[in-house]
């Protein structure tokens, strides 16, 4: 299998996940004609990974075909604390956010993110649980801030939430991201996804990690990204567009 069979033109990308993990299941998304497996990091151990790309691996050499691998890397996620069950919020109303770690309900959450209260403006939208919820901060007090609710719903506890509006003052590569970027490499995998990128400078010091190991998909999340796309897009080997958090 030579390695420009691996970076053919993508047509399909399968996410791996505990459902989809068994080796049964691996080979039929590959018989169905996956092109590209997808290894979520924010969610299994290395250990879970290492094994899908052994299964992966060993189709390739029993069929001939290749595909490619990617590791998604998590970026530097941030989430909400604790919410007691059954909390719901509703089109309209205010809500408070705080850095406290008490369990949150329909009229305060918690938000223990020092780097997010640092770049807040009025005006600022959050996004949570995907994009599924949306608030837009109107007034900041201090260790506080209150927002309207613009698209309501049911929250829980610890959803990841996205501020589309700033920049925050956060690596690109956390900690884990980096153990998990070289186990990765370890592995062989093909691709590389940075999550939440911001500028094209976030592209240049992971590869300066990578080297020639794999390439590096740069992932526009944030609009702020917007402001360096063309340095974006030169820095990088592909864009994936992730439309949930964009707003």
């Amino acid at each position: 299998m030579s390695s420009s069979s691996r970076h053919r033109a993508t047509k399909i990308v399968a996410t791996l996940g505990g459902a989809s993990s068994d080796a049964d299941m691996l080979r039929a998304l590959f018989d169905a004609g996956t092109d590209v497996f997808r290894l979520n990091f924010s969610h299994g151990t290395q250990a879970e990974q290492g094994e899908r790309i052994r299964l992966i691996r060993a189709m390739e050499e029993e069929t001939g075909r290749a595909t490619c691998i990617l590791a998604d890397l998590q970026g530097p996620k941030h989430r909400i604390g604790v919410v007691v069950d059954g909390t719901v919020l509703a089109a309209g109303q205010t809500i408070r956010f705080d850095q406290s770690e008490t369990p949150g309900d329909a009229t305060r959450i918690g938000l223990p993110h020092p780097d997010i209260f640092a770049a807040l403006q009025p005006g600022a939208r959050l996004l949570i649980d995907d994009g599924r919820l949306m608030v837009k901060v109107t007034s900041i007090s201090g260790d506080s801030f209150d927002a309207e609710v613009m698209v309501g719903g049911p929250v829980s506890s610890r959803k990841g939430v996205n501020l589309p509006d700033l920049v925050l003052d956060s690596k690109p590569l956390t900690e884990k991201d980096i153990a998990d970027l070289e186990y990765a490499l370890s592995q062989g995998v093909d691709w590389v996804a940075l999550s939440f990128v911001q500028r094209a400078r976030d592209i240049i010091d992971a590869k300066a990690l990578i080297g020639d190991r794999a390439a590096l998909i740069a992932k526009i999340e944030k609009p702020s990204a917007l402001a360096e796309l063309a340095d974006i897009v030169s820095a990088s080997d592909g864009v994936m567009v992730a439309r949930g958090d964009l707003g």
